[in-house]
């Protein structure tokens, strides 16, 4: 047995969960929203009292691989509706600057134009000034941008948008990256007469 998949997900209150096993869909809502999932016909999901409990049927490689994917699933959406998931960004670099404005974030990333990035249904972004400046007044540390949403996936599909607009340059790291990642450098290019 998947030691994940036969973990019961515990149903906080105030959150209510429908399965509906004809359509192999499940319902979760709660006070921060409402989510919907399909779970592969394989799986057989129920709700017992304040429990969630996801079963499989054999132990063929392809059911044993959905146990606990499903139920990773489920307890994600659970875990959407009451506390929200947030994926934070930093830009880093001299002239690389954001700022909301209204439900846009309008980024200046070194090209000929602005880049504008609204807020979805599913994701808000919410901006942090920066609050470290260095002597001259160049914000050496960069905007941090924090996507937040109560889908899991969906606020880590957004987030990776945002960073693709510049990902992190390998010589200097000027660009978007997540926090706390680590940006490998290159060497840059050597001096005349060395090889």
């Amino acid at each position: 047995m998947s030691r994940i998949g036969r973990k019961p997900i515990v149903i906080p209150a105030g959150v209510t969960v429908t399965v509906d096993e004809a359509a192999h869909t499940v319902a979760v809502k709660g006070p921060k929203g409402s989510l919907n999932s399909n779970y592969h016909p394989l799986m057989t999901v129920k709700v017992e009292g304040n429990e969630v409990l996801v079963t499989r049927p054999n132990d063929e490689p392809e059911a044993r691989s959905l146990h606990g994917l499903t139920r990773t699933n489920i307890a994600n959406m659970v875990n959407g509706v009451v506390n929200g998931y947030e994926k934070k960004l930093e830009i880093v670099g001299v002239g690389l600057r954001c700022q909301k404005q209204g439900s846009n974030l309008v980024m200046n990333l070194g090209f000929s134009h602005q880049v504008n990035i609204p807020d979805t249904e599913d994701c808000t972004i919410v901006w942090q000034a920066p609050n470290h400046f260095s002597v001259t007044g160049i914000d050496k540390h960069g905007n941090k941008i924090i996507v937040k949403g109560i889908d899991k996936e969906k606020v880590g599909q957004y987030a990776a948008e945002i960073r693709a607009k510049k990902p992190p340059e390998p010589y200097k790291g000027k660009g978007i990256r997540y926090e706390g990642e680590v940006v490998k450098h290159k060497e840059g290019k050597a001096g005349k007469g060395k090889k």
